[in-house]
């Protein structure tokens, strides 16, 4: 059986509809936090059961029967719980018999990152290749869904306000999902640690103001905003905005600025291009 976690996030709902397609849903378990939200697939004959991975105690159940697990990333913003998080994950399906498993990293994962996040894949990747099963560490790019979080307002001002920062290797959520199932399916497919799994272009935010004006129609000026003056701002706890504030400062050290081809060879086709990603957002 594969099981498959985070099945009712952004990308882990995007692997599932994808692995559903190539196997049958008796095949397929999720572990989800809130079954009730993943009624549709148990209606669909897909294994539903709780899991929490900050509650380690209920994740046997969940991997029970496990083959192949795939263990979405944990999002949480504090380092050391994440990391937690994950490994509770990754050991619980070891433990129920996972003969693989399969991580969703991140091309910059680096214990020497400025972004908190890039340490947590960086130490869960750790966790996996000592952990004596077969695994793979997707390097995901950086997912191009973040683009959104900066766009608000943007139609009606003309304005796109971040703060200092650099490329980022914008990968849409679509790509990575097939390109997950694809590792999940393909025998000896993206083994280890991949390449990173990125789209062919690293644009920064000055370049996303240049498509984000193309899309509308009209003129968006990229407005550099103080790192204090943003995190204000965002209204939003401290730690919490600071760890975000992380993404920008690490892009300033061209942390994400990698691409590499991996990820089209393994679809045999382009990747999407951000303007259509961008469509996307402000139509959505």
């Amino acid at each position: 059986m594969y099981v498959i976690t985070g099945a009712t996030g952004q990308l882990g709902s995007r692997i599932v509809e994808r692995l559903l397609a190539r196997v049958p849903a008796a095949n397929v378990g999720v572990s989800v936090r809130e079954p009730a939200k993943a009624s549709a697939l148990a209606d669909r004959g897909v294994r539903v059961r709780a899991g929490d991975f900050t509650s380690p105690a209920g994740l046997a159940d969940a991997f029970e029967g496990v083959e192949t697990a795939l263990v979405v990333s944990a999002g949480i913003s504090d380092t050391e719980a994440a990391v937690a998080a994950n490994k509770a994950a990754v050991d619980a399906a070891r433990a129920a018999g996972a003969k693989r498993i399969l991580y969703t990293s991140h091309q910059g994962a680096s214990a020497s990152s400025l972004f908190g996040a890039m340490h947590t894949h960086a130490r869960t990747e750790e966790h996996l290749a000592g952990l004596d099963v077969p695994f793979t560490a997707l390097r995901n790019g950086y997912y191009a869904s973040a683009i959104g979080l900066s766009l608000g307002g943007v139609r009606e001002s003309g304005r796109l306000a971040v703060p200092e920062d650099g490329p980022f290797s914008w990968t849409w959520h679509d790509d990575l999902a097939d390109v997950a199932v694809a590792a999940l399916l393909g025998d000896g497919l993206l083994e280890g640690v991949t390449p990173p799994l990125t789209a062919p272009d690293a644009l920064d935010f000055d370049a996303v103001a240049g498509v984000v004006g193309e899309v509308l129609g009209r003129t968006v000026t990229r407005v550099v905003v103080g790192d204090d003056e943003w995190k204000a701002a965002t209204g939003l706890p401290e730690p919490v905005a600071d760890f975000i504030l992380g993404m920008f400062r690490a892009a300033r050290q061209g942390e994400f600025a990698v691409t590499d081809p991996t990820l089209e060879k393994v679809l045999g086709r382009p990747a999407t291009p951000v303007r259509s990603v961008v469509e996307r957002l402000l139509h959505a």
